[in-house]
Parts: C-alpha cells; structure tokens; sequence
C-alpha cells in the first residue's frame, strides 16, 4: 500500500490493511447465550464478525480494532471484551 501527500490512503485497502493490532480489548463470544440474532455482524464496523455454518458467529481478529460496538449491541450480552494480552 502506498500512502500519498498529505496521508490519504487509496480507496479500497481496507482488506489489504489488517488492522486487529490497534485492538486493546478483544471479543469473545458465550455461544451458550447466543441466540444468532446477527446484530454483532449487522453493527460491526470492520465487517469482522463472520458467519459459520452452524449459524453462529466468530471474530475476523485480523480486522476486529475492539471497539465493542457488538457487546454493547448484543441483546442476551453473549459477547464479553476481555484484555487484549500480545
């Protein structure tokens, strides 16, 4: 990825630029609660709440910055932000 003059970014690098680093908290799904309503993946910014085959969910790490928008949002609170530890 090249960054122009002035800090702008081309359109469309957001795949090419994983941005899980900048996380300080991580989601982490209690798929005893989870009730696959899909507001996590609807809500989630980045896209980075993916769909399995059984219908539940799991995080995209390598894009999700923690922003906790899906444990804000989650209805039955399935979703916890725990400490980020690297």
């Amino acid at each position: 990825m090249s960054i122009q003059l002035g800090g702008v970014c081309q359109p469309g690098t957001t795949r090419a630029n994983k941005t899980g680093g900048w996380r300080t908290f991580r989601p982490v799904y209690d798929y005893d609660k989870c009730i696959k309503c899909k507001l996590c993946e609807l809500l989630c910014p980045d896209m980075a709440v993916l769909p399995r085959d059984d219908g539940f969910f799991e995080f995209d790490y390598d894009y999700c910055k923690g922003c906790g928008i899906c444990a804000n949002e989650c209805p039955k609170e399935a979703i916890d932000m725990v400490l980020e530890e690297k």
